[in-house]
């Protein structure tokens, strides 16, 4: 059931990001270009997601402690704002605004088979397994420096 909720919940994701227009490297940067030829449409977008997300979290998934498949809901406390967060989001926003394409977007684009979202794939799948080298040993060194 788990899998096939993810199957959903993945298909109906891709969709709206296909038909909302998200998943266009030009409207995005479009978007993001605030001192150009601004295009507001993705704001719409946005501001109309928020609109369907926020009541449904806050009357049906912020109050259970338990998920509807049985499995217990994941916290992750407000005030938690460190180097890494920051960093990544920063990350994240530089690589958006220069390509235009963001992780969900990419994944989606993968059946367009353009070169250009291959290349975007594999640096972003390079990018991930180096920080995650890099971070790990990052984190164990400063172990070791606090044993020593």
């Amino acid at each position: 059931m788990k899998l096939l909720t993810s199957l959903f919940a993945g298909l109906l994701f891709g969709l709206g990001m296909a038909l909302s227009g998200m998943m266009d490297p030009a409207r995005v940067t479009g978007f993001l270009d605030l001192a150009g030829a601004w295009d507001p449409s993705l704001a719409f977008v946005m501001g109309g997601a928020l609109a369907v997300f926020m009541p449904g979290y806050f009357l049906l998934v912020k109050p259970r402690r338990l998920s509807l498949l049985g499995e217990p809901m994941a916290r992750v406390p407000a005030s938690v704002l460190d180097r890494r967060l920051i960093g990544g989001a920063a990350l994240f926003g530089i690589g958006w605004g220069l390509v235009g394409i963001c992780p969900g977007p990419a994944l989606s684009l993968i059946s367009s088979g353009q070169p250009m979202i291959m290349l975007f794939i594999g640096a972003m799948a390079a990018g991930i397994l180096l920080v995650d080298k890099v971070w790990n040993r990052v984190l164990e060194k400063a172990r070791q420096h606090r044993i020593a």
